[in-house]
């Protein structure tokens, strides 16, 4: 309470901004717990995980490469063909055994690859469900090696299959879109196609939508309500459409240096990875850090209070008592010194 001797501090400009604007109150809740729950070191986990699963899935990408050329041997020739026609003079005898040795070796090249894969992936898997956890302030859980590492890679599994069937579903209505502008003959016109781009532009929205509500709600080690995630999965499917644009721009700013065009694809693997890691903890932080579910936890009734009386039994005389007769044994020494001829 504010006294005379104490006023009370005027708010500041921050302050009267926040009461008045709710949503300026909320991006800032939700900074907050996105900076005390760690955010940034466990996007640079995810980061980490992203990138050192690019390796194994390039070499899981050549294995089945291998199984498809050595089961097809007229896509095999057209590709040496194209090889010899489009490369330098002699690359092509130094490229092509490379080509025969990959087939010969897909099996060790698949089964290695898939085997880092895995591994790569539930690292990936384990740190994102452990930092949508911590944005949530969920009490820190540790089930058993076996457990976790099962439900992660089962996890893991029903990401991928989410990503594919929503990329899947996104493309087949955009081409079914097209090719019925193809059968009513409005294929020419600039006004279907631009119906046509607004229309993929709309399922590329509700798929990314669908994918950061079940990551938001279903990730984190206990699971949160779908009500809750909703808002924040329509913020972070507008905002990862953004982001993705914003990274378009920086890869062809980036791939123009001529060290942009060794390192390049590399670097912008690296940066999307960390901002989109970043974007989707941002987005569960703001998630957990609505009015629904910041409400103040009733403080715990103490429990009765118990009354000890404390008896002490000595064993000897008290401080007192002690005192006494130490001065009664001085007094008495002093008598009879005197009493005794000189």
């Amino acid at each position: 309470m504010a006294t005379e001797d104490a006023p009370a501090r005027k708010p500041s400009q921050l302050d009267r901004l926040r009461r008045s604007q709710p949503w300026l109150d909320h991006v800032l809740r939700a900074a907050t717990r996105y900076t005390e729950r760690h955010g940034d070191h466990y996007a640079a986990a995810i980061t980490y995980f992203s990138v050192l699963s690019l390796v194994p899935l390039v070499m899981v990408g050549f294995g089945i490469a291998g199984y498809v050329l050595s089961g097809n041997p007229a896509l095999l020739d057209q590709l040496r063909t194209g090889i010899s026609q489009n490369l330098p003079a002699g690359l092509d005898t130094i490229i092509n055994p490379i080509i025969e040795q990959a087939i010969a070796a897909r099996n060790s090249i698949f089964g290695f690859g898939l085997l880092v894969a895995l591994y790569s992936g539930v690292g990936w898997m384990s740190n994102l469900r452990e930092a949508l956890s911590e944005q949530w302030a969920q009490p820190p859980s540790t089930p058993a090696m076996p457990k976790r590492l099962l439900f992660d890679l089962l996890t893991l599994f029903g990401l991928g299959i989410a990503l594919v069937g929503s990329f899947a579903i996104t493309g087949a209505a955009s081409g079914f879109a097209a090719l019925l502008l193809q059968l009513v003959g409005l294929a020419d016109q600039g006004w279907a196609r631009f119906m046509l781009s607004v229309l993929g532009f709309l399922l590329g929205l509700l798929a990314n939508w669908l994918i950061f509500l079940w990551v938001i709600a279903r990730l984190p080690r206990q699971h949160v309500t779908m009500r809750s995630a909703a808002k924040a999965a329509l913020l972070g499917a507008v905002g990862f459409e953004v982001l993705k644009q914003v990274m378009q721009i920086y890869l062809r700013t980036v791939l123009e240096s001529p060290t942009g065009t060794v390192f390049g694809s590399l670097i912008g693997l690296m940066v999307f990875a960390f901002f989109a890691s970043r974007f989707v903890l941002f987005v569960t932080a703001w998630a957990a850090t609505a009015r629904e579910n910041e409400q103040e936890q009733p403080v715990p009734v103490p429990g009765p209070a118990v009354i000890r009386s404390e008896v002490t039994v000595r064993g000897g005389p008290t401080n007192a008592l002690a005192a006494g007769l130490l001065g009664a044994g001085v007094l008495a020494g002093l008598l009879v010194g005197v009493r005794r001829p000189r």
